[in-house]
């Protein structure tokens, strides 16, 4: 990898500043022309308005700004490495008249003359790396450490870049972008920080029986089109939709895609699951309602996190059973002993004093089995 130093001012940065597109999803150009800010290994702009602001306040008094990265294409073509976030803060503020922003109260257009020229003559410090397609974007991982930290899928993002993920960045990765709308009721997370790619990818991996996000990753890399993850991905909400018609704020973050992979050809009935939700809903014991959409699909309690017995409601059972097992009639010590629904949570036992026994750890092991 060689590296070499280069010195931009802003007045040349800005030059030709075009971003292609809402928000630069075809592309984010500068520098002439030469600098392409967001190749496919890019994030997407993530700066909130306070740190976008103090990088122009910084311009604004001469302090220096961290030192850039740009990797060199051929003789007189760049790509943005390190510094997307900061270059396009920059440029929105003295080139982007559609998204140009105030800092303290102040457009560009609102600076003096001089002000304005000075922030044209800001010299910015800039490394040249050149290098094979490999070194830079292992480069750029070990620049990107610092910061705002990628995230997994975005450093995944680096290592498998080709058509299928800029098709696919297109599906999951922009703002409001298509998934975005269709599963913001279902899905936590950000697009642009490659949340709801990741969850997609991690959905269709185990409907192919694949092990990890990386191995469907490697093996579409190339392919010229992601039509097969986002067909997919239309599929799991649609079937959702049709099965749980009604919205609830604990639908965000099920992970439906692994639901619909086990599910999908089940006969179910809409009106009978909302029936069951509905009331597991209103049931205290429930502590996760999240979990409620698993367990009417599979019938397991552990998606529930039933309410434990408190400590005094087991303090009282075991001294009315003089710290006798209700089984196996020998007597422990209380911290030998667990507690235990009396009828089942399953059968409409409640978590409650009335409903309590305590048991030996081998006979409620016994009776969990049963």
């Amino acid at each position: 990898m060689k590296i070499e130093r280069k010195q931009v001012t802003i007045r040349e940065l800005i030059a030709g500043y075009e971003e292609k597109g809402p928000d630069g999803i075809e592309g984010v150009v500068a520098y002439g022309g030469k600098l392409d800010v967001r190749p496919a290994y890019q994030r997407e702009y993530i700066y909130s308005g306070n740190d976008r602001d103090e990088v122009i306040r910084s311009v604004m008094k001469g302090f220096p700004v961290n030192v850039m990265y740009w990797s060199k294409v051929n003789d007189n073509q760049y790509e943005l490495m390190d510094g997307q976030q900061r270059t396009i803060s920059i440029c929105r503020y003295a080139a982007d008249s559609e998204r140009t922003f105030a800092v303290d109260y102040r457009y560009f257009f609102n600076l003096e003359p001089d002000e304005q020229e000075a922030i044209y003559n800001y010299v910015l410090d800039i490394y040249v790396c050149e290098g094979t397609p490999s070194e830079v974007l292992s480069w750029f991982r070990v620049i990107n450490i610092a910061g705002i930290r990628l995230s997994e899928q975005e450093l995944r993002n680096t290592a498998y870049t080709g058509p299928w993920l800029s098709d696919a960045k297109r599906h999951f990765s922009k703002p409001q972008c298509s998934a975005y709308n269709m599963a913001k009721d279902y899905m936590n997370g950000s697009p642009i920080r490659q949340e709801y790619l990741e969850k997609a990818i991690r959905w269709i991996a185990d409907r192919d029986g694949l092990e990890t996000i990386e191995e469907y990753m490697a093996l579409h890399q190339n392919d010229e089109n992601a039509n097969q993850i986002w067909i997919y991905f239309r599929r799991v909400i649609e079937w959702v939709q049709t099965i749980f018609p009604v919205t609830r704020k604990d639908m965000k973050g099920v992970e439906w895609g692994l639901l619909y992979n086990r599910h999908k050809d089940a006969v179910l009935d809409p009106d009978e699951l909302e029936n069951a939700v509905s009331r597991l809903m209103m049931d205290d014991d429930v502590t996760n309602k999240k979990g409620i959409y698993p367990f009417v699909l599979t019938g397991e309690e552990r998606h529930l996190n039933i309410r434990s017995f408190s400590e005094s409601q087991k303090r009282a059972a075991y001294e009315r059973q003089k710290g006798i097992c209700n089984m196996c009639n020998k007597q422990f010590e209380l911290s030998d002993m667990e507690a235990d629904h009396i009828t089942p949570w399953s059968q409409n036992g409640k978590t409650n004093a009335e409903n309590c026994q305590m048991l030996c750890r081998e006979c409620n092991r016994r009776k969990s089995d049963t």
